[in-house]
């Protein structure tokens, strides 16, 4: 057989080992792992390199429609090619619902936005009005076309869900056999403390983390567990910021119950000082939920070790700063409940968890693989297609080099927002080239890809959507 490319001499990892081989690919799939191997129409040099299973992000906003008529200024195209820079091949993004609209309009939208993508992708829908039209009837034909994962929020304007409305998704997504994402944070208490900062006169950016403690996203943590702990429905408890949060994640799963967790960059890296700057500059750094305090950074690392935090996404969000269209869209004297949450990272993930995890000796290579590839793949049902390297699977690739040392630049994030909040952190490893499908999109920093040459994931049935048939009092509430 001849092959189409042989990734040849590198040190291939896996979430289970680094042994040292070549990678055959063959019309975009890897054929062969061995050593030696021939015949191929190209051959890339990986010596002295890692070869890693391409990123797999499972959190990104990307192009996603607002209820005000706004677009994310962040484009598939765009996010694309950011993705590729930084060693990620696979990302899902969300779909919106405005609450008293139906789901379809908007997600036929976002489907034809989305094909303009590079990357391979998918999507979470998105739930802010469980209708009996919508549960009923939107629903099923959703999961029937490969989209299984629903996200809710537990605060913001207008996105959050009481308790009842949170129910009816799960109970929905059990009967279904999708997956739920939550968004952890105590609609409102944070109402009640913003409402009580900014009678205060306290309304700079910095007061975004006073708004929303830690004990604010643990409550909501605790809340969101037990609650698809009655109705028997497996969850992942989005971008963790703190141990105090992730405490009743471990609780949960020490009682058996299938809860994950997931934390981001941000919350290895950035602190709540970083919103406390002069003037406006603090918006750079506002995400939801907030940066902690510094010494959090090492407790949310034990969390990792632990394996209760088992996916590391980039919960890519980005606003720019300059212009009307992103955090200052509201004007740069407008308080912090006005101010946009979120910030970019799609291209700066991969670098900064490599530097901060493995070149710093928090945890090895194979644990690199597992938490921003192997896991995420699993657990949102794209494995074994994605997420690894090995026979059968997609050839998508990174090839790393472990030594290189890097200053972040936002330039270098090739996003389409203006900054980087990462600007001037310094990483120790760096993706010299991406391989998507076989193609080498991404070599020595030049993008080369066709826009539309994307490919949607759909996803079928898999067992992590399933409970485990443990009800209270022996009461199924859902079947």
């Amino acid at each position: 057989m001849e092959l189409d490319l042989v990734v040849r001499g590198g040190t291939v990892v896996t979430a289970a080992e680094a042994v040292r081989a070549d990678v055959g690919v063959k019309d975009g799939r890897i054929v062969a792992l061995g050593e030696r191997l021939d015949g191929a129409r190209r051959t890339l040099d990986a010596g002295g390199l890692l070869v890693l299973p391409g990123g797999v992000d499972t959190h990104c906003h990307i192009e996603q429609l607002e209820a005000d008529g706004t677009v994310h200024e962040e484009s598939f195209v765009t996010a694309s090619v950011s993705a590729f820079a930084g060693g990620t091949t696979t990302a899902i993004c969300f779909a919106s619902q405005f609450k008293g609209h139906p789901i379809g309009p908007t997600l036929d939208e976002y489907r034809r936005r989305a094909r303009a993508a590079l990357m391979d992708y998918s999507f979470h829908q998105i739930i802010t009005d469980p209708t009996d039209q919508v549960v009923e009837h939107e629903l099923p034909a959703i999961v029937a076309a490969g989209i299984r994962s629903f996200k809710v929020f537990l605060t913001y304007d207008p996105l959050h869900v009481d308790d009842a409305q949170y129910l009816r998704v799960l109970a929905a997504a059990r009967r279904l056999g999708a997956f739920v994402t939550v968004h952890c944070e105590n609609y409102q208490a944070i109402r009640f403390m913003t409402e009580a900062l900014l009678a205060r006169g306290m309304t700079a950016p910095k007061y975004h983390a006073w708004s929303r403690p830690p004990v604010v996203e643990r409550e909501a943590t605790h809340r969101a567990i037990a609650l698809a702990e009655l109705v028997d429905q497996p969850i992942q408890v989005f971008h963790v910021s703190c141990a105090e949060a992730a405490e009743e994640i471990a609780r949960a799963q020490a009682r058996g119950v299938r809860v994950w967790g997931e934390t981001c960059p941000q919350y290895l890296t950035l602190t709540a000082g970083h919103m406390d700057r002069p003037g406006f500059e603090g918006a750079k750094f506002m995400c939801s939920p907030a940066p902690r305090e510094a010494a959090e950074h090492e407790r949310v690392w034990a969390m990792v070790r632990r394996g209760v935090l088992d996916v590391i996404s980039s919960d890519h969000c980005g606003y720019s700063y300059e212009g009307g269209a992103g955090k200052a869209r509201n004007g740069r004297d407008a308080n912090f409940r006005d101010i946009p949450n979120g910030i970019p990272g799609l291209a700066a993930r991969l670098p900064i968890v490599f530097s901060e995890g493995v070149s710093k000796g928090r945890i090895d290579v194979t644990e690199f693989v597992a938490l921003t590839a192997t896991n995420p793949a699993r657990l949102f049902g794209l494995a074994p297609r994605k997420g690894t390297i090995a026979v059968g699977s997609d050839a998508d690739l990174a090839l790393w080099d472990p030594g290189k040392r890097v200053t972040i630049t936002n330039a270098l994030m090739r996003h389409a927002i203006d900054y980087t909040p990462y600007e001037g952190l310094e990483v120790t490893g760096w993706p010299v080239a991406t391989i998507r499908r076989g193609e080498v999109v991404m070599q020595d920093g030049r993008v080369q890809a066709e826009e539309k040459s994307g490919r949607f994931l759909p996803r079928g049935p898999y067992a992590l959507t399933r409970g485990r048939g443990v009800f209270a009092n022996g009461f199924d509430p859902v079947g």
